[in-house]
């Protein structure tokens, strides 16, 4: 995802959970994921929330034609609770995603969080490694 047209997609994004009755506090990433931090309606199941951001935005980036050379969003997808109490910080991590990233791969920041959270993670589940 080109930085041009990346505020366009998550104001899209936005809309989209807003319909859902989300919360929305931040969104933001890199050219090849994005991140979203959302309180989640208690009515809202995760899977069918990710399903329709996925399938929605994908016609919408293909209709708008903001990213040419898009094809689709990657199958798996990542979702972490914490604490209210983290709100800010977690603002604060989103929002400095391009920083962020150039310090820390994708990869190696997805194994940070599992890690955080407790969990183990197999390594075949990074496509790049």
């Amino acid at each position: 995802m080109t930085p041009k047209n990346q505020k366009v997609l998550y104001r899209y994004i936005w809309g989209v959970l807003k319909n859902k009755q989300c919360h929305v506090y931040r969104i933001n990433g890199t050219e090849n994921h994005i991140h979203i931090l959302t309180h989640i309606h208690p009515t809202v199941a995760l899977s069918s929330l990710i399903k329709t951001i996925k399938v929605s935005s994908a016609r919408y980036i293909k209709k708008e034609k903001l990213f040419p050379d898009f094809i689709g969003w990657q199958e798996k997808y990542g979702a972490f609770t914490y604490s209210y109490s983290a709100k800010n910080r977690l603002i604060a991590y989103v929002k400095d995603q391009k920083l962020h990233h150039r310090v820390i791969t994708y990869e190696d920041e997805i194994e940070s969080l599992f890690e955080e959270q407790g969990v183990v993670v197999d390594k075949k589940f990074f496509n790049s490694r």
